[in-house]
């Protein structure tokens, strides 16, 4: 089958076809080869089109306007149409066209004085620029009228269809694009023990990640299944993201869960689009979030830290050539350079990490012998910290309605009125009011399962939280799971190596949440404070349980 050529602006040739038909009667399996737009073949494969496509990183490097220049003959022993599962794997393919044979079931045969030979009857089925019907499939065609079919006037009226559509196919390779913005599809997976509220707020919480690392989510898939070991999704739902991908001109495919280095590479063998995980988002908005020296110094760390186990199968470039006899030699692989050359800066990072460390010690080491009490911001991202922070101290320190907006930590004066016992029978006897010197800290915000590469760059930082004499617990009211992440918190202060002081728990955003909820957090929390740091509501309650908050800590 190898050695056929066929015109370059048909789509096969009745000779082509018989014999295709002939061979796939005579082994009774389905076959299917694919041709180029210059009539040559280039692979052939025993089974359906689902069984025989060609893998994604294997087909030609085209932009997302165009097809891949690959056209299906396919056989099939049933005599049907073709089914879905086909249709998907011409959709990954980006396929210029695809034609199915069905065959008569037995040997050449003879109807009406024309030579009908083993096919009975065709299709041809073909993409088009619709999300909702992403195909089109023609009826049943005689061999003859399916040879007389004009390859090049049918793609490009395809590709025509799809530049002046904003449903354009994503490229089965990721190529260079000039476009800012990520085209992603968000896949969840709900597992055995999780309930449907906390994946629905972790479906939420995702899609405000990939908005805040500047990217559009097209679309959400979900499923509810045990992890599989290899695709982390069952099959059928990876050809089933890998056409919605298609259909929508996805770029990107982003997982609720971290992937394993295998099956990262699986899926993107399988779907041809770049994967990444919840904790890649991550570690890419902090890689934008991060300002100083300092915090740029931290992420560098993470990612490099985080792609370490993730090399292996990074394109043929970084795998050797072979493992058995005649195929070992002096020297390296590109892989293990690269390894060596990444342990090498990683070693240089942690070394600047650790010398990070003692100079925010030294500091902390000189506000303590200056007697200056130190209170650290923290909470989930995105609760309001840095308005918290401004509104206190009057700074401009940026703040925004996104995850991580702010990164690296802030330290700003906060003067408080005395609000002690002898202050106030000293005030009654005429005596001036007394003000005490607080240091405030924004710390970077906490989220569910804060990845363990992250906290482990940021320890510098996170110490900021373990050294202070007391902690401000911010908690975004106006969230619908305001309790999960008071809980989520929580259990990353406890795995602090130290404990960290006494806290005091501050419900914000009071102005956006009904009287039942407040009613609620009250009821649950009574020793809260309750405040809009946007509005300014509640701050001198703030300010007076901030006093008695730093009176005990120093008690302490």
């Amino acid at each position: 089958m190898y050695h056929q050529r066929l015109p370059g602006d048909r789509i096969t040739t009745v000779e082509f076809a018989q014999r295709l038909a002939a061979i796939s009667t005579e082994i009774q399996e389905p076959v299917c080869s694919y041709l180029n737009r210059r009539g040559q073949v280039i692979r052939v494969g025993v089974g359906t089109p689902r069984q025989t496509q060609i893998p994604p990183l294997e087909l030609p490097r085209y932009g997302a306007e165009r097809l891949s220049g690959i056209r299906c003959i396919a056989t099939t022993l049933k005599g049907e149409a073709p089914s879905e599962s086909a249709l998907t794997a011409m959709a990954v393919q980006r396929l210029d066209a695809m034609a199915l044979l069905s065959l008569t079931g037995s040997g050449f045969e003879r109807r009406g004085g024309g030579a009908t030979g083993y096919v009975k009857e065709s299709y041809l089925a073909h993409l088009m620029p619709d999300t909702e019907h992403p195909w089109l499939v023609s009826e049943p065609l005689s061999l003859d009228a399916l040879t007389q079919q004009d390859l090049l006037d049918l793609v490009e009226s395809v590709e025509d269809g799809f530049r002046q559509s904003e449903a354009v196919p994503a490229p089965a390779v990721q190529v260079e694009s000039k476009a800012e913005i990520d085209r992603v599809v968000l896949v969840g997976l709900l597992t055995q023990g999780m309930s449907p509220e906390r994946f629905q707020d972790s479906i939420n919480e995702l899609v405000l990640l990939v908005d805040s690392a500047g990217g559009k989510v097209l679309d959400i898939i979900q499923q509810k299944r045990q992890p599989h070991p290899q695709t982390v999704v069952g099959p059928g739902k990876v050809q089933e993201i890998a056409l919605r991908a298609q259909t929508l001109g996805a770029n990107l495919i982003v997982f609720n869960r971290d992937l394993s280095p295998s099956q990262a590479r699986n899926l993107e063998t399988q779907i041809g689009i770049r994967i990444v995980d919840r904790t890649e988002v991550i570690l890419d908005i902090f890689a934008q979030r991060a300002q100083s020296q300092e915090g740029k110094l931290q992420v560098e760390l993470a990612q490099l830290e985080y792609m370490m186990p993730r090399l292996k199968g990074r394109g043929l470039a970084m795998s050797r050539l072979g493992g058995g006899i005649g195929t070992r030699g002096p020297g390296e692989t590109k892989l293990e350079t690269e390894r060596r050359a990444i342990q090498s800066r990683v070693s240089r990072l942690q070394k600047e990490v650790t010398q990070l460390q003692a100079h925010r010690s030294r500091l902390r080491q000189k506000r303590q012998h200056h007697g200056v009490p130190v209170i650290a911001v923290v909470g989930y991202t995105n609760a309001g910290k840095s308005t918290l922070l401004n509104t206190l101290t009057n700074s401009e320190v940026y703040a925004a309605d996104q995850l991580f907006a702010t990164l690296d930590p802030t330290t700003r004066r906060l003067m408080i009125r005395n609000t002690n016992d002898d202050q106030d029978e000293g005030q009654s006897q005429g005596q001036p009011e007394t003000f005490q010197q607080i240091l405030l800290t924004d710390t970077v915000g906490f989220i569910h399962e804060l990845p363990p590469a992250l906290v482990d760059a940021f320890r510098a930082t996170l110490e900021e939280v373990t050294d202070a004499d007391a902690l401000l617990h911010v908690v975004d009211l106006s969230h619908s799971a305001w309790m999960s992440q008071i809980r989520a918190v929580m259990e990353i202060l406890k795995e602090m190596p130290i404990t960290p002081g006494p806290a005091l728990v501050v419900f914000n955003k009071i102005d956006q949440v009904d009287s039942a909820t407040l009613a609620i957090a009250m009821e649950e929390f009574p020793q809260a404070v309750f405040i809009s740091a946007r509005d300014r509501h509640g701050l001198e309650t703030l300010r007076q349980q901030i006093s008695k908050l730093v009176a005990y800590a120093v008690d302490r």
